[in-house]
């Protein structure tokens, strides 16, 4: 019986080895567009959905804007509350909602960001 050669290989250059890499730094937050503008229109006063989709002039929907709203609400940019009483014409009390500090500081931020970086983006 012929005895065959041992082979040794060496799979240290051919195997992938890879260890995440560790965050150093919390990741940055994002605004959207539409958030963007939500906290803009906030910026007077607490305001109830639908009444946001009115004086955005279409740039919101009835079905995006409580979805954006919730979205919104969880990153913790603003926060809302029941209304104190009941419409005049009856129905339900209507969820109002401010921003937070942080909301504010991040749509500041984010405003002289795109000033600075896309001049067309300035208001």
């Amino acid at each position: 019986m012929r005895k065959l050669p041992t082979i040794f290989v060496d799979t240290s250059l051919t195997k992938c080895k890879h260890d995440p890499v560790a965050r150093r730094d919390p990741p940055i937050p994002r605004l959207s567009t539409k958030e963007a503008l939500i906290l803009d229109l906030l910026r007077g006063s607490e305001k109830y959905g639908l009444e946001l989709v009115t004086v955005s002039d279409g740039a919101l929907k009835r079905g995006t804007v409580y979805v954006t709203l919730g979205r919104m609400e969880d990153k913790g940019l603003i926060v809302s509350r029941l209304e104190d009483e009941a419409p005049a014409l009856g129905g339900l009390p209507r969820r109002l909602y401010k921003p937070t500090a942080y909301g504010k500081q991040l749509h500041a931020a984010t405003l002289v960001l795109r000033r600075r970086l896309v001049p067309r983006f300035a208001r």
